[in-house]
């Protein structure tokens, strides 16, 4: 089934089955502000301490501006703001800051398309979002679009955080990720926990002085007070879970790790003071193409490119276990 209406003035789309509700916010970025386990109750997904505030009546100057939490698309840029032949592209790109078109998918299913077509840049993006009547599992499928007559770079990535009522010490977060990157400059100098400018594997990273090594297949909880942000590289395959131990449930993502080769586990552990995030509390399962924005990329060769009218379509699929 799929309803329309609205929430805190944002007008909302609900895709719902026995097992799932989604609840899509078209005209922001086609956010994803909620993913209810029906049975349980839980909400996968973290909110920040304003969540979600009326619109502002005007556009926002990028995604940090009125972020609620939840799942955003960032397209087609990646982390800080950057140039682009000549145009700034915002922090996170442009999709997230657009209002999204869309139409509700005939069938059985719980289905929903929408699409974009963003303007300091010629693309089209277009999502397809399917409940399977019965499963907790949520299908998507996604195309890109190159609209010009010349050949356009990009960076891609989705931003999902987990939260909500299902995040908590004693969580276990699993990936086929090889390397753990930390950057060199953290923004939280005094919140991270982790030895900046380092490369390890995948649990075992080092810690800060006068700590050893963290895991960081194990969530703490949000006593820690610590913020650090997480790259993880050398993908066997694109796949990532987190498990509740307590509730019995595990939050899964599966997506084409030939395109989105970088996961980006992004740890506010409560450690963060300024807003919207002060006292933030989740944890980041997000595939990107890379690890920093387009300017990046294009510097490191890792940026994706399109030829002029040509299109590249992917995957992404979430299941709720018990």
């Amino acid at each position: 089934m799929v309803r329309t209406g609205t929430l805190s003035g944002h007008a909302v789309v609900w895709l719902e089955n026995e097992q799932l509700q989604v609840s899509v916010l078209p005209n922001k970025g086609a956010d994803v502000y909620a993913l209810v386990h029906r049975p349980s109750g839980v909400d996968f997904l973290y909110k920040t301490r304003p969540g979600l505030i009326p619109p502002s009546g005007r556009p926002p100057v990028d995604a940090i501006e009125g972020y609620e939490g939840g799942w955003q698309e960032l397209f087609p840029n990646t982390g800080d703001a950057c140039e682009y032949r000549g145009l700034t592209l915002p922090v996170h790109g442009e999709a997230a800051l657009l209002p999204w078109a869309y139409e509700v998918l005939p069938g059985a299913e719980a289905g929903v398309r929408l699409w974009v077509e963003t303007r300091r840049t010629p693309f089209r993006l277009e999502r397809w979002m399917r409940l399977r009547p019965g499963r907790a599992e949520l299908d998507i499928e996604e195309k890109v679009s190159n609209l010009s007559d010349v050949a356009q770079d990009f960076v891609w990535g989705h931003h999902i955080v987990l939260g909500g009522s299902f995040l908590e010490g004693g969580c276990r977060y699993e990936t086929t990720a090889r390397t753990i990157v930390v950057p060199a400059e953290p923004k939280e100098p005094a919140r991270a926990r982790l030895a900046p400018g380092q490369r390890s594997a995948w649990p075992l990273a080092k810690a800060r002085p006068p700590a050893e090594t963290i895991d960081l297949g194990r969530i703490p909880g949000p006593g820690v007070r610590s913020h650090d942000e997480v790259y993880l590289t050398d993908l066997v395959a694109g796949r990532a879970s987190v498990h509740n131990p307590r509730l019995g449930l595990t939050f899964g993502l599966e997506w084409d790790a030939a395109i989105f080769g970088c996961l980006v586990m992004w740890q506010p552990f409560g450690g963060l003071d300024m807003a919207p995030w002060d006292g933030s509390y989740g944890v980041g399962i997000e595939p990107w193409t890379t690890d920093g924005n387009l300017k990046s990329a294009l510097a490191s060769g890792k940026a994706l490119r399109l030829a002029a009218g040509a299109a590249l379509s992917t995957q992404l699929k979430i299941a709720i276990t018990e």
